[in-house]
């Protein structure tokens, strides 16, 4: 995880980031802050300089960027993670494989207008954002992910800005789309940044495939088919998420200040279905020595103390449903991977302390700005954080604990995948599966414009990295091509069968691997939204609507 910023300018302007945006840049990158400047060659009137920060996931060392190509003097700001580059599988550094792939295909790219670059960038597995500054071709090449699941904003002008974070909510920020590659052509008699010439490519020639990933089923099934625990899906399923997490939670290095048996990895948990699975497949993956923490945070809401005026502070967040959710399947746990060092950290966050935070929460989810964004955010925001109360078992006395861990896993992207929220019963119930089918397409092409950006900006900034197994690249496509009855088991009565004994139809597939693991209360256990299941909906108002915006 990197922090990375680049201003293009002319004579009399600042490249130097503000003293906010520095201070938020190097709290996604604590272990170093790096700048280059560069030129045109040929052309003063123009001038590039880029800013990075580091926080150091992979390899032996600590690698300082922005990384800068000895021979061309070609730049990269890289943020994020690449698995495999070109079908590889990268060993150590990342950044420095990102950096010499780039350069071998910029000499390529000077006889074919970039496409070797292009070419390049497309060939990378991984959540990704980055700036790359080709200077022989006097190219500048950014973006994100196909998934967007790294941030980066844009402030066109002059300057013109890229930047993990902003600085400021009026200063005409927005999301870069995670819809392609985009460029800036410079030339020799440019003299203003009004003479640039933008473009963008997509990731993929072939446009209608989601994502840029794949292909998305749309068969309607002419025939029942019940899924089951012996359905093959179940198997196929477990092994994807097996293989996804392997890259997410094995060789992450010792945090600083930590020992060998301090955490590594942190799970953003609400005790439902998706982040306990996870749970229980990355114990299945990681070393029996390396513990697990599992954050859990809830929310002093005052509209709901208001109705229950007897009940005390500690009464209310033990009330949450989340934190009710989180010891039920943390229990589950204990009992499935007994030898495994578990530990729940309970965040519980008075009202006047979300209170204090508040204007940062809405400055880093910026450019989002309604009333559901920063319900979300919020819980987001204190679960990263990752202070609070831990204990490795029920029956013990929680202590005053801050997780080590730097990696922190999400279950985003399993409700898209697998059909998990309310709308895709109603879609299914209004247009059977056609409906639903369209509504899980949908959900897949705007993750990065919704979502991800967001979270990644409001977790960053407590010097953690957040990933997101259910979103590797392999596992989406093979979702994507699957028949919409091989992930969820709605029926056109909507009938939830869970109470005889079968788990319900939203997410099935995922329900029935938990079932394998041995988790029957959590293969049950009903979809809640976040904003819900820790109480940051309505702190305040209870008429007030999700899409109302905060600063209007």
């Amino acid at each position: 995880m990197c922090g990375i910023y680049a201003v293009i300018y002319t004579a009399g302007q600042c490249p130097i980031p503000s003293a906010t945006l520095q201070r938020r840049l190097q709290n996604r990158g604590p272990d170093h802050l790096g700048t280059v400047t560069t030129g045109l060659g040929g052309n003063d009137a123009i001038s590039l300089s880029f800013t990075s920060t580091v926080l150091s996931l992979r390899g032996d060392h600590v690698t300082k960027q922005p990384l800068v190509d000895d021979t061309t003097g070609s730049v990269l700001c890289w943020n994020g993670e690449a698995w495999e580059l070109d079908r590889q599988t990268v060993q150590g550094n990342d950044s420095e494989a990102v950096l010499s792939l780039l350069s071998v295909a910029s000499h390529r790219s000077l006889k074919d207008d970039g496409r070797g670059v292009l070419d390049a960038l497309r060939g990378i597995r991984g959540p990704f954002s980055f700036i790359y500054f080709d200077k022989p071709a006097k190219r500048l090449y950014y973006g994100r992910d196909r998934l967007g699941r790294r941030s980066l904003l844009v402030q066109p002008g002059s300057p013109f800005l890229l930047a993990s974070i902003s600085d400021s909510l009026n200063s005409g920020w927005s999301e870069v789309e995670a819809d392609g590659i985009y460029t800036l052509q410079f030339s020799h008699e440019a003299v203003a940044l009004e003479d640039l010439v933008h473009a963008k490519h997509d990731w993929v020639e072939n446009t209608s495939l989601v994502s840029g990933i794949g292909a998305f089923n749309s068969s309607i099934p002419l025939e029942p088919f019940h899924l089951t625990s012996q359905s093959g899906v179940v198997a196929q399923l477990r092994q994807l998420l097996t293989e996804s997490l392997q890259l997410r939670v094995l060789q992450v290095p010792i945090p600083p200040k930590a020992s060998s048996t301090d955490a590594r990895i942190a799970v953003l948990f609400s005790g439902g279905l998706d982040c306990t699975v996870l749970a229980r497949l990355a114990s299945h993956v990681l070393p029996p020595d390396q513990p697990i923490d599992l954050i859990n945070v809830a929310f002093e809401n005052p509209r709901l103390a208001a109705q229950n005026k007897g009940a005390s502070q500690d009464e209310l967040f033990a009330s949450c449903p989340d934190r009710i959710t989180a010891r039920k399947s943390f229990a589950e746990l204990l009992a499935v991977c007994p030898s495994r060092k578990w530990r729940l950290v309970v965040v519980n966050v008075p009202f006047s302390l979300a209170t204090e935070h508040r204007a940062e929460v809405i400055d880093l989810m910026h450019p989002h700005n309604t009333e559901m964004d920063l319900s979300i955010a919020f819980a987001l925001y204190f679960a990263a954080r990752g202070s609070g109360l831990g204990q490795t078992r029920l029956v013990t006395q929680p202590e005053p604990y801050e997780s080590t861990a730097r990696v922190l896993i999400s279950g985003l992207g399993a409700d898209e995948l697998f059909g998990g929220y309310v709308r895709h019963q109603k879609a299914f119930n209004l247009r059977g599966h056609a409906g639903l089918v369209d509504e899980l397409r949908l959900d897949l092409k705007r993750l990065g414009k919704r979502n991800l950006g967001r979270d990644d900006r409001v977790m960053a900034t407590w010097k953690r990295e957040v990933r997101f197994p259910y979103l590797d690249e392999s596992l989406v496509k093979w979702a994507m091509e699957l028949p919409v009855s091989h992930k969820c088991g709605f029926t056109n009565d909507g009938v939830d069968d869970s109470c005889n004994g079968t788990p319900e139809p939203g997410k099935r597939v995922l329900r029935l691997l938990a079932e394998e693991l041995g988790m029957n209360v959590v293969a049950r256990e009903k979809k809640r939204a976040i904003q819900f299941g820790a109480r940051t909906a309505k702190m305040e108002n209870g008429k007030v609507k999700g899409t109302t915006l905060i600063c209007p």
